[in-house]
């Protein structure tokens, strides 16, 4: 994982309001509701670079740094950072900006791996 920086690094790919349905009693938003932002973030940009279906291959390493309250935005960055015969890595990037506040942090960051497939679910050439 990489130091703290001051700007996020990619596409806004996605944003989306942290609502009480995704939170614990406490207020903070639950890791796996995150996650599954990323993973939507990831399918997108990586849909779009290989013109078709994408799925999931791989996760690397998630550290939560900040908490996510009810409220808060969370604007998540995609960056291609690879090009394989059929796969692609993406770096994922997740900033909140903190409800009512023009305050903006880092809360995670993770890489993916997403594999192009065709129309019979087969893993196909990113560029074909």
């Amino acid at each position: 994982m990489t130091e703290q920086q001051d700007e996020p690094k990619g596409d806004l790919t996605l944003r989306t309001l942290a609502m009480p349905a995704d939170a614990n009693p406490s207020g903070d938003i639950f890791g796996g509701w995150v996650m599954a932002q990323m993973d939507l973030a990831a399918g997108i940009a990586s849909s779009e670079r290989a013109r078709g279906r994408t799925v999931t291959a791989a996760m690397r390493e998630m550290i939560f740094r900040q908490p996510i309250k009810v409220g808060d935005t969370l604007c998540i960055y995609t960056t291609v950072t690879g090009v394989g015969r059929t796969s692609m890595t993406l770096s994922v990037e997740c900033w909140v900006r903190r409800q009512f506040s023009e305050s903006r942090q880092k809360v995670t960051e993770a890489s993916f791996v997403m594999v192009a497939l065709d129309e019979s679910g087969t893993p196909r050439p990113v560029d074909g």
